[in-house]
Formats: structure tokens, C-alpha cells, sequence
């Protein structure tokens, strides 16, 4: 872990973002992502909330867009937002579409050749990353939340599904919910997993909650006016398979917001917030 390199660092609500890259094993390449180091950082170790943006995304998109930076500052929060994907592969097809590939790596271990060699975003989400943070800034290991939007909602949830035992807080932020169903989810299951639906299962978070509830309250906020609402995210499965399995959640339909930043932004606090309550329980 000591090829940590630096991109660029800058004071912000009298706190630190930063840029950085490394050397991951899990996606055997070089990776990014960006911390943010409130101001109780210079005297103590934080909570650490995990961000993960959807496709077509960068580490860079949640950080400039979302205004996150403030209310971590008065919370106490570190933000860690890494890339979507890993990049420059080299595999054939990865830069054909906007939605695989190339700023889609779902968030999931790819099992079919050739994704396999690289698109393994789980295990670097859920076990590098968290490892590099905790040796190279002041966090709280034992305290993590994590959330996300779109595809990256999907990957929260299904992150925190698989290892309640590592994040004591969760939220979303118009998450495809249901990924077997949406033809996102289809088109990147297909490729990286393979044909067999049965081994879908595993990462679809309307499947996972069934079978093992978080057990601590998720809060998700999606938009009415959202362009992919209808054929993508289906909400409302996810919202019948927690009643189901007795998961407590907060489904917020916020009426004329679509599925942008403007959305994202606007409702940035209540979700800081919610993991802030949480990692201090």
C-alpha cells in the first residue's frame, strides 16, 4: 500500500479534499478515488462514509457536484468516493457503450472471461479500498456507512446487504433496485456473469434483502419526474421485498425531481444526516 500517489489535495470547509491514485490488486491496474478529510480529522480518527456514483462517472463527479463538502465538515464525516470502473483494460468492447464497460463496472466480482480479469469493483469497494483508507488517513474502520446513486445506489445496497457486519449505515439515491428486471442490469449481469439468471441473484439487492435484512434502517430518496424510473429502477420491488423480510425502510418519493445532481444535491443533507446518526449509535 505504499504506492499511494497523490493528484492533488485542497483546503475545503477548513478540511482537505483530495485525489488520489494506486496500484489495486482486485482490478489489476491502477485505480482512483477521492477523500475527504473534515477538520476533527487533524485530531482524531472519523467515521468513514463510502459514496458510489453511476455510470458514466468519475471520482471526481460526486465530489464537484453533489455539495457534500459543508455538512461533512460539521459532522465529522470522511467522504470516499472512488472511480466507477476500472479504466484502460484493454478489453475488447469496453468503450463501445456508455452503459458497460468502461464507467459501468456495477459494482459486482465479474466471473465470465474476460471481465473476470479486471471488473472486480465489489472486492475493491468492499475490502481494498477500505484497507488503503484506514492505513493512510484517520478513519474509523469499525465505523463505515456506505451510499450511493443509480447504479451506484444498487451497488450500496447490495454491498451493505452482503456485509451488515461492515457498514452500520446505508442509504440510496435513485438505486436500480431490481437489476434482473432493468435492461441495465440485464446487459451487465449478461456480459459479466454469464447467461445463468440463477447467478444474478447474488447482486440483485431485491433478491439479497430477502434473504439477509440489513437490520438497521435505509433510507432512499427517488425522484417522480426521473427519466428511468418506469424501466430501470423499480423502486417498489425493493420496497415489497424489505416489507417482506421485515428490513425497515424509508422510500421518499420527492415529487418533479429527476435523476440528476439537482436532485441528489437537494436532499444531500438528510442523507448525511442519516449516516451520521447512525455511525455515532
Amino acid at each position: 500500500m505504499s504506492d499511494l500517489k497523490v493528484i492533488s489535495e485542497h483546503k475545503c470547509f477548513d478540511g482537505v479534499q483530495g485525489f488520489y491514485s494506486h496500484r489495486s490488486s482486485a482490478v489489476n491496474g491502477e485505480m482512483r478515488f477521492a477523500v475527504y478529510q473534515p477538520p476533527q480529522a487533524k485530531h482524531g480518527k472519523v467515521p468513514v462514509l463510502t459514496y458510489l456514483a453511476g455510470l458514466t462517472c468519475t471520482e471526481e463527479t460526486f465530489v464537484i457536484k453533489a455539495g457534500a463538502q459543508r455538512l461533512a465538515a460539521e459532522l465529522g464525516l470522511m467522504l470516499v468516493a472512488p472511480d466507477t470502473s476500472p479504466r484502460g483494460a484493454g478489453l475488447p468492447g469496453e468503450d463501445e457503450d456508455w452503459d458497460f464497460g468502461t464507467g459501468a463496472g456495477f459494482y459486482l466480482d465479474a466471473t465470465a472471461e474476460p471481465w473476470s480479469r479486471h471488473y472486480r469493483m465489489y472486492s475493491y469497494v468492499t475490502d481494498e479500498l477500505p484497507k488503503l483508507v484506514a492505513d493512510r488517513f484517520p478513519a474509523q474502520a469499525d465505523r463505515q456507512g456506505i451510499f450511493g446513486h443509480s447504479m451506484g445506489g444498487h451497488g450500496a445496497l447490495v454491498c451493505a446487504l452482503k456485509n451488515p457486519d461492515r457498514y452500520r449505515s446505508l442509504s440510496a439515491f435513485a438505486p436500480i433496485a431490481a437489476p434482473m428486471r432493468a435492461p441495465w442490469g440485464e446487459k451487465a449481469f449478461g456480459n459479466y456473469l454469464g447467461p445463468d439468471r440463477e447467478q444474478w441473484r447474488a447482486w440483485d439487492a431485491s433478491e439479497l434483502v430477502r434473504q439477509r435484512p440489513f437490520g438497521r434502517p435505509v433510507l432512499i430518496d427517488q425522484g417522480t419526474a426521473d427519466q428511468f424510473l418506469a424501466a430501470q429502477l423499480y423502486p417498489e420491488v425493493f420496497e415489497t421485498a424489505c416489507r417482506e423480510a421485515g428490513q425497515e425502510l424509508t422510500l421518499r418519493h420527492q415529487p418533479g425531481y429527476d435523476h440528476g445532481y439537482y436532485f441528489i444535491s437537494t436532499f444531500m443533507e438528510d442523507h448525511l444526516r442519516h449516516h451520521a446518526a447512525q455511525l455515532a449509535g
